[in-house]
């Protein structure tokens, strides 16, 4: 299929971000005394929005995450950006190829614009993505696995959700993107394909990226 629109996930798929913030998350909630390993993490939080975070604390242990939680995780999460993050290898390769296509694209994250734009800015992502075509779960209010935010950055594009594709490297993305509707290509450098059911297509490169997009 000859795609009208490409949606990026942001964090693992442009910004290498998984591994510092899933450390942060896991050792900050262990701090407040809710053991959580990196895997854990991984498997729970990768790919949603902090809002999941607090549902599933308040599900298993009946407390509440502190009133500060947000700022706190989220002001550690930025300075490690700030120390150590890099654009995904071969990302921008993909970026600059899309742009002289003249193919359209835009991201659609689980995180904040703040943490979007910190990002792109480290990164120097920040010149391909003009705020028009970056779109965050803080948008629509539910974060992936629902569908809402790419059928939002698809409406705010112009363009029908069944001529998207998404680019997505979680199972909670995968699952959002096959629930709005869209085909959907999963990047498994970080998480084997066996963990993304439903996903149109597998890659573990971007340099392998180009070709399926056609």
């Amino acid at each position: 299929m000859s795609y009208e629109l490409v949606i990026f996930d942001n964090d693992g798929v442009l910004v290498d971000s998984e591994p510092l913030s899933n450390t942060i998350l896991a050792g900050y909630l262990t701090e407040l005394g809710h053991p959580t390993t990196y895997e854990d993490s991984l498997r729970d939080y990768m790919g949603s929005a902090v809002h999941r975070v607090h549902d599933l604390v308040k599900e298993r242990t009946g407390q509440r995450l502190p009133d500060d939680f947000d700022d706190t995780l989220h002001s550690r999460v930025f300075a490690a950006f700030e120390r150590e993050l890099n654009p995904v290898d071969g990302a921008v390769e993909v970026l600059e190829k899309l742009a002289a296509d003249g193919r359209p694209y835009c991201v659609a994250s689980s995180g904040s614009h703040e943490r979007i734009r910190v990002g792109h800015r480290k990164t120097g992502l920040d010149r391909w993505f003009e705020p028009g075509i970056v779109f965050s779960a803080q948008d629509v209010g539910r974060g992936k696995p629902a569908p809402d935010l790419f059928l939002h950055a698809a409406e705010r594009m112009g363009v029908s959700p069944a001529r998207c594709v998404v680019v997505e490297d979680s199972p909670l993305g995968v699952a959002a993107a096959r629930a709005a509707g869209m085909d959907v290509y999963a990047f498994t450098a970080m998480t084997p394909a066996g963990k993304l059911p439903g996903a149109t297509a597998y890659f573990a490169s971007m340099a392998e990226l180009p070709k399926l997009l056609g």
